[in-house]
């Protein structure tokens, strides 16, 4: 993919393609897309905008705040979505370095953000591939929605930590970081191989899944676990959890 170039979107035209572009990933039905007053804000208020080019073509954009916390300021980065066509090829990848290019060059450390735990693609990129960690685990955070992505299911997320300067990133967009070793293994939350299966024609299987797991990651994360990466095992796909002090 070295024909795409990520930069920052200004303009109102940019953040109208960013809508578009949203819309073709999501569908017009979808009633969660963010609108140009979203992205305009967040460009005007030290966030973040950045898309994707493919020549002139919009092919992936990542829309982020700005957080503040216990006195650090940090990036919420609320979106990110990449064209279908373009799908599996590094776009993803090339938006994350970017968006931590530009957080380090003003001297913001931490990227966050959340995902759905029972989506593995995005926990393997998000932990193995750029070497986020998690600890906390938001129990149906958006509500129940109407959006057909949720499936009518409750919106758990687990919120990545992407600590921009740690050895842990550096390693990862290295491509030189190593899953914990069985001894530093905490604790492992396993999820069935017929997950993706359930997940298009059997909610009732998934929302037990589901369940399961959000009492599991609950509990480990209150013993001082964090989720640090993913494996394939023999029945499914497992998270592995550490101390927080092995990071």
């Amino acid at each position: 993919m070295n024909d795409v170039v990520v930069r920052k979107c200004t303009t109102l035209p940019e953040f109208e393609a960013c809508v578009t572009l949203q819309r073709e990933i999501w569908g017009e039905e979808d009633l969660e897309i963010e609108p140009v007053t979203g992205f305009l804000v967040a460009s005007e208020t030290g966030g973040q905008v950045l898309g994707a080019y493919d020549g002139d073509r919009l092919v992936g954009y990542t829309l982020g705040v700005v957080g503040y916390r216990d006195g650090v300021i940090f990036i919420h980065s609320h979106h990110t979505g990449v064209h279908h066509d373009y799908r599996d090829r590094g776009v993803g990848r090339k938006l994350k370095l970017f968006q931590r290019d530009e957080a380090l060059s003003r001297d913001i450390r931490l990227v966050q953000w959340t995902f759905d735990p029972l989506e593995l693609r995005n926990a393997h990129f998000n932990l193995n591939r750029l070497g986020g960690i998690s600890r906390q685990y938001k129990p149906n955070l958006y509500g129940i929605t109407s959006s057909p992505l949720h499936r009518g299911l409750a919106t758990d997320r687990l919120m990545v930590e992407w600590h921009l300067d740690s050895k842990r990133v550096v390693a990862a967009i290295g491509n030189l970081l190593t899953e914990p070793s069985p001894v530093e293994i905490g604790a492992r939350i396993e999820l069935p191989v017929e997950l993706e299966q359930w997940k298009q024609a059997d909610v009732a299987s998934t929302r037990k899944v589901q369940d399961r797991i959000r009492v599991e990651f609950m509990n480990n994360f209150n013993r001082g676990y964090a989720t640090v990466g993913t494996r394939k095992t023999s029945i499914g796909t497992e998270y592995l959890l550490v101390p927080w002090s092995d990071f």
